[in-house]
């Protein structure tokens, strides 16, 4: 830890880099990831919109309330006051001093509107929750995309003491945000995340968008915990939640906007024919997938299909935390034929148009089979293809084929 029980974050460095290059710097992500914990140690001022109290100054006269606070401002969750992003332009607008001001926010919505008053003048960056790999104090080293790209094998630690699948199965469920990671343990963590599910589909959907019926909506999160890390159809979904096409593609929006939901995108190139085009749901953090089906580690365990769908999602989560910190600007996608004679869980796009391409398999002993599809791409993509890996859950590593290998999911926080 640092200083008072601060668990130091990836982000860290980055945020304080930017603080000194920009005025104002928006932290975005889901609700209870540390957004608050990691951008006020940078902050003189915080000012807690949540709190009645403190946001009754920002609603009656924004701009006076902002001037009187020694910078830089932590504004947090800033969209209970939207008024207050437009005293930020105004203020950035006259005096374009770097490390005036740090907004944090849990609802996408707003910022995805041409009217929104930050473009060109608040910069984004996302977190989300707590990684393995930062709730182990790793968080210094090098970032495990950027080793990936050496596609040298020695260049990928994997931890004296990795996990085996049960293990697995319970950092899934535990997930990232750091109160089931740092504070709580069996029933207190369950009782933590059922709350967290009940306040999402009640206080946080209703604030995005009133008239959501809360039953429902719980039906629907329960519908994408059942298909999180598939290629699914819209009805796919409604049959599951036994709701009409209008309703899912709503509440589609709704939990994107809410960062419970990410879609990755499928991949496209020339080089390829007749790939699927449908993006891939995710839950963001693999503990909701649990909590929203109330399976336990034994439970997953004895069900193949859940099994593949918790080791998925979980894995997606330790590496989309790393990929805005990435130099190399990489981009996430997955990859599929419409036939389904070929499918790639991961592959990112790094500058250039180079790739890294992952499959995610809850197996402690990959075989080459289980590495066809990596080798299929290589052949394709030639020298584009920069390295491709079976994430595995067992504890070696070790070459398959020329640039692909086969590695412990562990190598992740290694």
């Amino acid at each position: 830890m640092d200083g008072a029980g601060y668990v130091p974050r990836m982000v860290d460095s980055l945020l304080s880099e930017l603080v000194t290059q920009l005025p104002a710097l928006l932290m975005v992500g889901p609700r209870a990831t540390g957004k608050t914990t990691t951008a006020r140690r940078l902050a003189l001022s915080t000012v807690r919109l949540d709190r009645p109290v403190e946001a009754a100054a920002f609603r009656a006269d924004p701009d006076t309330a902002l001037r009187a606070l020694p910078e830089p401002v932590l504004l947090d969750e800033w969209q209970e006051v939207p008024d207050v992003l437009g005293a930020v332009k105004r203020a950035v607008d006259d005096d374009p001093r770097p490390g005036r001001f740090l907004l944090t926010g849990s609802v996408m919505a707003d910022l995805e509107t041409r009217t929104w008053p930050g473009t060109g003048r608040v910069v984004r960056l996302p977190l989300y929750g707590l990684t393995v790999r930062e709730a182990d104090r790793r968080s210094s080293g090098t970032l495990v995309i950027d080793r990936l790209a050496t596609a040298e094998l020695d260049a990928l630690t994997v931890p004296a003491d990795p996990p085996d699948l049960l293990g697995y199965i319970e950092l899934a469920l535990r997930g990232g945000f750091p109160d089931t990671v740092l504070r709580l343990s069996g029933l207190a963590r369950r009782a933590w995340l059922a709350g967290y599910l009940d306040q999402l589909v009640t206080r946080d959907a209703q604030h995005v968008e009133s008239r959501r019926d809360p039953d429902r909506l719980r039906r629907y999160v329960e519908a994408l915990a059942l298909t999180t890390a598939a290629v699914t159809t819209d009805e796919t979904i409604v049959r599951a939640a036994n709701l009409d096409r209008r309703t899912v593609v709503a509440y589609e929006r709704l939990m994107t906007n809410l960062f419970v939901l990410d879609q990755i995108p499928a991949w496209s190139t020339q080089r390829l024919q007749r790939l699927v085009k449908r993006p891939k749901r995710y839950l963001v953090d693999s503990s909701l997938l649990g909590a929203a089906l109330r399976a336990t580690p034994r439970a997953v365990l004895r069900d193949g299909h859940l099994l593949g769908r918790v080791i998925d999602t979980f894995v997606v989560a330790q590496i989309r935390s790393e990929l805005a910190l990435s130099p190399l600007e990489p981009r996430l996608y997955h990859l599929r034929q419409e036939d389904g004679r070929r499918e790639i869980d991961l592959l990112i796009e790094l500058g250039g148009d180079q790739v890294i391409a992952l499959e995610i398999k809850a197996t402690a002993a990959p075989t080459t089979s289980d590495a066809r599809h990596l080798v299929w791409l290589r052949d394709q993509l030639e020298d584009r293809f920069v390295a491709g890996a079976v994430l595995h859950t067992g504890p070696r590593a070790f070459r398959i084929d020329d640039r692909v290998f086969a590695l412990p999911i562990s190598t992740l926080w290694g």
